[in-house]
């Protein structure tokens, strides 16, 4: 009525006869003893009263929708404090956890972004929940989430001199990658220097971007601007890591559904 303006426009949004939203109406004003809408031959306005009642109204029904999609979203309910490899930032993961709240409107997750080693440390003391990380070496624990190669990426065009040690652009540790990275270098006996040290992926890129160095990167995950560069004797090639989701037996529902998103996006590729 408020924003129809017209009996019998309410009535054939409502699906009801006219009759039917008079009716209403006059209880409505008969319980509060207010006039709630001034009627004439041509028109119908709410009064003051009228006013106040519709924002309070609309208040209840938005309170009403809240109640309905809090208790038909979802039946998990918890918090899931969950680690992210840097890794992902830029890739597919802002998809994966917006699907996953929207389907478990109730769940609460708490997020940390930040390097596999340091991730593992954090679930080993008990402070995260699930984990999607780089398999450790000597560290079976995990589900596998999807194997993939490292290479080496830099600026386009960007020519290592072999003579000069290979200007590296790295996590600190205890990164994966980086370890990886430099046992590769070491076996091929390749000299090395650190330029640039980030704990975030953002910060390696920019550097990479700059020409400062080589970044060993995972090779599904290749920002734009940026390019593979060719394996030689003094570039060596590098091993594949696996990627896992790690979670305690013990996981609450949420916590569990959370870590087949990932298994399943993971396979699905990113």
């Amino acid at each position: 009525m408020a924003e129809a303006r017209s009996f019998t426009l309410a009535a054939q949004r409502l699906d009801l006869a006219q009759s039917t939203v008079s009716q209403h109406v006059k209880r409505l004003e008969a319980l509060l003893g207010r006039t709630l809408f001034a009627r004439n031959t041509h028109s119908v306005a709410l009064t003051p009263d009228g006013d106040a009642l519709l924002a309070f109204a609309r208040q209840v029904l938005e309170a009403h929708e809240r109640l309905e999609r809090f208790f038909a979203s979802s039946a998990l309910r918890g918090r899931v404090r969950v680690g992210i490899s840097e890794d992902f930032v830029l890739a597919g993961l802002q998809e994966v956890l917006a699907a996953f709240t929207r389907r478990h409107a109730s769940v609460d997750l708490e997020l940390t972004v930040g390097l596999s080693g340091r991730l593992y440390e954090r679930f080993d003391a008990g402070e995260l929940d699930v984990i999607l990380a780089k398999r450790r070496r000597d560290d079976p624990r995990g589900r596998l989430a999807w194997r993939e190669a490292l290479v080496w990426i830099g600026r386009p065009g960007i020519h290592p001199d072999p003579a000069a040690p290979l200007p590296l652009l790295l996590y600190p540790p205890p990164s994966i990658t980086r370890a990886l990275a430099l046992d590769a270098l070491e076996k091929a006996g390749r000299s090395w220097r650190v330029a640039c040290t980030s704990d975030s992926l953002s910060g390696l890129h920019a550097a990479a971007h700059a020409g400062l160095g080589v970044v060993p990167h995972a090779a599904r995950l290749i920002p734009a601007g940026l390019a593979v560069l060719p394996t030689s004797r003094h570039l060596p090639d590098l091993s594949g890591v696996e990627f896992v989701v790690i979670a305690p037996a013990h996981l609450n529902n949420a916590g569990a559904a959370l870590a087949e998103d990932l298994l399943r996006h993971g396979s699905a590729g990113w």
